[in-house]
């Protein structure tokens, strides 16, 4: 028999949870949507990008900021992680402005940590800024950035039914990026019930297939973002 005294005190530390969280999302909506208000004022397109570690998320930005400089856009990065720097010395290579945000034990960014890095920084000077988020199917999910486009990653390596396991993630971003192509064949890697699987969590959603490595699907890929930038500018006019 459940003792009545640890049921409801059981209760009461629940009820504090919730609202501890409703607060901190509330907070984070507010910042959230001051973000999106300088971002546009701007003139800059962000992009975010969500992903279980190991998916290939900071090669696949490596190589777009890199490709997007030499079409001539002028981009820059965000990029999290619990502890070290080095993803942002990987895409420093790119030649372009990175920033690297620290959680330590906090397992996905948040606005108001957007809002604190990106201090100092001249945004009417960027076209595309791009938010690399810490690897996390879970914790992101909840948590709007102010960006204009979010990108939920997976690779060939990790299985087709990861959108199954994580609808969450899928029902919040706008587009499935399926990665490490140049490994499908050897991983025995099913596209068709992949692209199945993501469109039974969400159903018509968009899904690029590409190779960072190999550049297979790379240039269909950076279309892409010109188009959603091109079609989010026409649509605020």
């Amino acid at each position: 028999m459940t003792d009545p005294a640890l049921h409801r005190s059981t209760a009461g530390v629940a009820t504090r949870l919730v609202q501890v969280r409703t607060k901190i999302l509330k907070q984070n909506d507010v910042v959230a949507r001051r973000l999106r208000q300088c971002f546009h004022q701007n003139g800059v397109y962000v992009v975010s990008l969500v992903s279980s570690p190991g998916s290939g998320k900071t090669m696949l930005l490596e190589q777009t900021l890199t490709m997007m400089r030499q079409r001539g856009h002028r981009v820059a990065a965000l990029v999290g992680d619990l502890a070290t720097e080095n993803d942002a010395a990987r895409l420093k290579r790119a030649e372009v402005p990175v920033r690297q945000i620290t959680t330590g034990t906090v397992c996905h960014l948040e606005a108001e940590m957007l809002e604190k890095t990106l201090a100092g920084w001249q945004l009417n000077e960027l076209d595309y800024l791009f938010v690399e988020n810490v690897g996390n199917l879970v914790c992101p999910a909840t948590y709007d950035l102010g960006e204009d486009l979010r990108l939920v990653l997976f690779s060939t390596t990790e299985g087709e039914d990861k959108p199954l396991k994580y609808p969450t993630i899928f029902n919040t971003a706008d587009m499935a990026v399926i990665t490490k192509m140049d490994l499908a064949e050897v991983v025995e890697f099913d596209a068709e019930a992949a692209h199945r699987n993501i469109h039974a969590v969400r159903p018509e959603m968009e899904i690029l297939e590409l190779s960072a490595k190999s550049g297979a699907g790379m240039q269909q890929w950076l279309q892409c973002l010109e188009a959603h930038r091109a079609a989010s500018a026409s649509a605020s006019t």
